[in-house]
């Protein structure tokens, strides 16, 4: 077998990950309150994530 060279990089396990399917709660748009401000997290058409204030 040969190798690239290339080995698929892991986040670092001190990271928590969330799952964003769980995370949106199977809506297209979620609200995150931040210290009193609040942002929108969007899932686009295109299926890419979008936070805005």
């Amino acid at each position: 077998m040969t190798t690239t060279g290339r080995e698929p990089t892991k986040a670092p396990t001190s990271v928590p990950r969330l799952n964003s399917k769980e995370l949106m709660q199977h809506s297209r748009e979620v609200e995150i309150d931040h210290e009193g401000r609040i942002y929108r997290l969007r899932v686009t058409q295109l299926n890419k994530l979008i936070l805005t204030a």
